[in-house]
């Protein structure tokens, strides 16, 4: 049967997502692999015990560590680079944290001002790839181009919980190997952070060149391996860094990251023994996998959720409705609310998905604890009977179809005979190439076709799509979420008017003068009670709140309240919470992954 390596719930510590790396025109040979031609797989190398061949995704974004926002991206920087801490084994093999370039995690201090102080020390003879020293002001210098609004990194509000962010950021290199940073207040998930890519040093003198992240010969790393081809679209190589402080225990010599987003492809490399490991199998297969490969096909669980998102900026009334502004937005908020109800969650988990997903009814995933250890998402919605902000069961479906035909008729003329709307306006899906996001797209489109609502399809390459999204230039997409560390902010934050990661525009556009949200906070003991306010007035202060709250049960109420505004403008549409299925050679030994979705191979031997 096959490994099925239980949902998050067992997992009471974890992280999430992480960010993706970008191209430019400029192709490198790989040194193992002829060239492909644009849009080809190149020919695999050869296999030998001292080199795996991978494919986790197609053409990453970018590779430049503050600039990542995906995953594939950022598991080839976690293998690039090395950050203050890092994720890691126990001798037991226990996901844990541990220190890397720092000697060690250290606990701060308090300040008399609330602020909390951390100094750490580097590790003796640290080193970049090019046998240049690394320093404590290579850190203060990437933290600070991170986190500047000159760089406009879409993680760069990661740094929100530093004093001074943006522009004056209190991290300060006070020696080469001392580093000393100021919190706002004390974060629970700080540790976390400094193991995440944003965090990772960069060198002043290398990044100066704007190219450097997509050529080779520019890329200059400090992490247990360095970059020493790239073919573009078709594979990226990278080598043992005989520089790194803890060359000795790295016993994989070379990665082949080859570049595939087509699952059929990935899996006749697999069969055939090319590639050792794959992170997408064709859905249609996936039960006959399970039987054929019962050793190496996995099924595990991740802190996430695979949703759809509007564009809150995309106008979805009927042609003269009359409404404007506030009404305007509110109506289009039930309206997307609505739509919701149209989909089939169990279909798509049981018939597309299969693979041991859950139905989702709101946005922080399962696996993200609450106050009092019990799970954040079983808590949310405030209603009776369910989980989340509408019921998901297979019981509830019919109702739920019901409940949204009679709200869309506020908005929309039905032809009853029929039973389809008449005038809703024509819809795009946007989902990046795959046949699994192909296939939950169709469906989608299908659900609503029955009510007289088209919506078509439209797919772009990886990261084509992720910039599409990224500048709002659609109507629907499809997303998805990873935790990027063990807290539910996470999965909240990215929805603040700056930050690079609101690809629905909350805030933005014509959304910014809209004052159509309300807040109230008097009875936790907050002065805040905006009614009809902009997002910027209330999402973006109930955030900011959350980040610097220091009692616990306050602060997950308050990120419970940031949920309920969130989840009230239909924006975000969960489908299911994420299991991450791959296929591992059973020759591999020494391989790790964690629930952020991050894979790790620099450990790796194959016997």
């Amino acid at each position: 049967m096959k490994k099925l390596i239980c949902m998050v719930l067992a997992l009471a510590m974890v992280l999430g997502l992480a960010a993706c790396g970008g191209s430019s025109s400029t192709t490198t040979a790989a040194t193992n692999a002829p060239a492909a031609a644009e849009g080809e797989t190149a020919a695999p190398a050869a296999v030998s015990a001292d080199s795996i061949n991978v494919c986790i995704a197609s053409e990453p974004d970018t590779l430049d560590p503050a600039l990542n926002s995906a995953l594939d991206g950022g598991t080839m920087c976690s293998h690039l680079f090395a950050g203050l801490a890092k994720w890691d084994q126990d001798a037991d093999g226990n996901l844990v944290i541990a220190a890397d370039c720092a000697t060690e995690l250290p606990v701060g201090v308090e300040n008399e001002d609330g602020t909390v102080t951390i100094t750490y020390t580097l590790r003796d003879g640290l080193k970049w790839s090019d046998g240049q020293d690394l320093t404590a002001g290579d850190f203060e210098f990437a933290w600070k181009r991170a986190a500047s609004t000159e760089l406009g990194a879409d993680y760069g509000y990661m740094f929100e919980v530093v004093k001074g962010y943006p522009d004056d950021l209190a991290v300060e290199a006070t020696d080469d190997k001392t580093l000393v940073v100021t919190l706002n207040n004390a974060v629970a998930y700080w540790d976390e952070l400094t193991a995440f890519p944003t965090y990772f040093p960069v060198r002043e003198d290398v990044v100066a060149d704007e190219g450097w992240a997509t050529d080779p010969s520019t890329y200059i790393s400090n992490g247990p391996y360095t970059m020493t081809g790239w073919t573009h679209n078709s594979v990226i190589t990278l080598t043992k860094n005989e520089n790194f402080y803890n060359a000795d225990n790295v016993t994989m010599k070379e990665i082949n990251f080859y570049l595939s987003d087509d699952a059929n492809n990935q899996l006749s490399n697999f069969k055939n023994g090319e590639w050792l490991l794959i992170d997408d199998v064709p859905t249609n297969e996936m039960a006959a996998l399970a039987e054929q490969y019962p050793d190496e096909y996995f099924v595990v669980g991740q802190i996430g959720n695979y949703y759809v998102c509007w564009n809150i900026n995309e106008d979805i009334l009927p042609a003269g409705s009359g409404l404007t502004g506030a009404e305007a937005e509110k109506a289009r908020a039930e309206i997307r609310n609505a739509i919701t109800l149209l989909f089939d969650r169990n279909y798509i988990v049981e018939e597309i998905g299969q693979a041991g997903q859950v139905p989702a009814s709101s946005f922080v995933a399962m696996g993200m604890t609450d106050a009092d250890g019990s799970q954040f998402y079983e808590n949310a919605g405030h209603n009776d009977g369910f989980v989340g902000y509408y019921d998901v069961s297979e019981e509830a479906y019919e109702s739920n179809y019901e409940t949204a035909i009679e709200t869309l008729k506020k908005y929309y003329a039905y032809d009853e005979s029929t039973g389809m709307f008449t005038n809703f306006p024509t819809l795009t899906y946007l989902y990046n190439t795959s046949e699994g996001h192909k296939a939950i797209g169709e469906y989608l489109a299908s659900a609503m076709a029955a009510v007289g609502i088209t919506m078509n399809l439209e797919n772009q390459e990886w990261n084509t799509f992720l910039n599409t999204r990224k500048n709002g230039d659609y109507s629907v997409a499809r997303n998805g979420w990873l935790a990027d560390y063990n807290d539910p902010i996470t999965f909240l934050d990215m929805w603040v008017t700056g930050s690079g990661n609101n690809d629905v525009q909350f805030g933005k556009g014509a959304n910014a003068d809209t004052k159509a949200y309300s807040l109230d906070l008097t009875d936790l003991g907050y002065d805040v009670n905006v009614v009809d306010g902009t997002w910027a007035e209330t999402y973006d202060v109930i955030i900011n709140l959350i980040k610097t709250c220091t009692d616990t049960e306050t602060r997950y109420e308050l990120m419970h309240r940031a949920e309920d505004l969130l989840m009230s403008t239909g924006c975000i549409v969960p489908l299911y919470f994420y299991t991450d299925v791959y296929m591992l050679d059973d020759s591999v030994h020494g391989f790790f992954s964690n629930p952020l979705g991050y894979k790790y191979f620099m450990y790796c031997t194959i016997g």
